[in-house]
């Protein structure tokens, strides 16, 4: 039997969505689907949804659970990956209160900034532990990740795990119906292009029946822009570089030096900024898990709906050799020409029998490059960190860290790091002077 495991199983709701995808695609029946978790509770409770979800599918997939990881893996054919180590506390929590005590301020904090190279340096021992795993039971199995930083572990785990990667993420997906729903316009037969890197992809070409839709699309944005609404960064960063970048406002309020400023507060409300959000969101999911994991297993007929997510397309594109487009992270051989070869970028890839081939892109616009590769400095410095376990390299990725620079010096960031190391404790490898 063909096996699809799925690392980070205790992800209830979204191991619901991605599998309750796989058990609706006929390609995919009969596969074995392996769940693993370290967290033994919430892995009973995805094991008991999926094989009532599988019931009531009438899916031939088998769902099974395993505490042994290299057994999860042995095997498998495709790996989907959605961990978070060390969680909401105490991790998330470190991520945000010490940077605070120094006046950083950061919103999301799970891809760069402060937070993201932490959150990066305790994920990629782990994930570099995947690797190991899979090159002994699995080595041919395709890594489907979920799990951010996206574009750094995606990175590591082709280069340094020697798996074959792609990156996966909501915001390519979600970037023309978000932005044509906020402006009022009809997105029947629009046709886009997006490449960057992960976070900050950028709509290069949006047109209808051959028509550019950017000169309405700006004009209605200007319009916008004089009250106050949830989107105001990215709006303001298209007038003044051009283009509409896919993450939220709220995560690139922070890959940038012009919004959180201790200097101008008063940013905050023009751009309605939201501080501190992910700690928010983390608490709100924490509390409403209760009351959905009620509600989820108040029946034995578990309806699904197949989803947006990209996991089970790739999968039956590959079963089937039948092509679907998606917009994957992988490694910049040459994709984007003014991007280093060594990073991680996010283009249209084409999926079928034969894996996955990205597109050629060439250049961006030189003012978009020269953003990306503000943010791409500090993810080579991060796994310069890793790889090399040399304390110095995390000061690196930090001074070069759009945010974190245009607000502390270099004393002081030398000294949050410090910290920020001290706290993490056993969640971090021991680094070298």
């Amino acid at each position: 039997m063909n096996k699809i495991t799925f690392l980070g199983a205790g992800s209830t709701v979204f191991v619901k969505n991605v599998l309750g995808d796989v058990m609706m695609t006929e390609a995919l029946q009969d596969f074995e689907l392996a769940l693993y978790d370290i967290d033994a509770e919430r892995l009973n409770d995805s094991e008991r949804l999926l094989t009532s979800m599988g019931r009531s599918l009438g899916s031939r997939c088998a769902v099974k659970k395993y505490t042994d990881r290299k057994e999860a893996l042995r095997g498998a054919k495709y790996v989907i990956n959605a961990i978070q180590v060390g969680g909401y506390n105490p991790c998330t929590i470190t991520d945000f209160e010490i940077p605070k005590k120094y006046g950083l301020r950061q919103t999301i904090a799970d891809t760069l900034g402060i937070g993201g190279i932490f959150r990066n340096l305790r994920t990629i021992p782990v994930m570099l532990d995947f690797a190991r795993d899979m090159q002994e039971v699995c080595p041919d199995a395709w890594f489907l990740n979920y799990t951010n930083p996206m574009a750094v572990l995606t990175n590591v785990m082709n280069v340094h795990g020697g798996i074959k990667t792609v990156g996966l993420c909501h915001s390519v997906q979600v970037c023309v119906p978000h932005l044509f729903e906020a402006l009022g316009m009809d997105q029947t037969g629009v046709v886009a292009k997006v490449a960057g890197i992960n976070h900050m992809a950028w709509l290069l070409e949006v047109t209808k029946d051959g028509q550019d839709l950017y000169p309405e699309i700006k004009r209605l944005a200007r319009e916008k822009q004089k009250e106050q609404h949830h989107d105001m960064v990215r709006f303001e960063l298209m007038n003044r570089f051009g283009y509409y970048v896919t993450e939220s406002s709220e995560h690139n309020a922070e890959y940038h030096p012009y919004f959180i400023k201790r200097n101008y507060p008063e940013l905050i409300e023009r751009f309605n900024i939201p501080l501190d959000e992910y700690p928010r969101r983390c608490v709100n999911q924490i509390e409403g898990w209760k009351e959905m994991r009620e509600k989820l297993f108040a029946s034995e007929n578990i309806e699904h709906t197949r989803s947006r997510e990209y996991a089970s397309h790739i999968m039956e594109a590959m079963e089937t050799d039948r092509p679907y487009k998606i917009g994957g992270n992988v490694m910049n051989t040459g994709l984007i020409t003014n991007l280093p070869r060594e990073a991680c970028v996010e283009v249209p890839c084409l999926v079928d029998g034969s894996g996955i081939s990205p597109t050629y892109i060439g250049d961006l616009p030189p003012q978009l490059a020269a953003l990306n590769r503000t943010n791409i400095n500090t993810q080579l410095l991060t796994i310069e960190a890793a790889m090399t376990g040399k304390k110095e390299h995390i000061y690196h990725a930090a001074m070069l860290d759009p945010h974190t620079a245009a607000e502390l010096s270099i004393d002081d960031i030398v000294a949050m790091c410090d910290e920020l190391i001290e706290a993490h404790g056993d969640w971090l490898p021991k680094y070298t002077s």
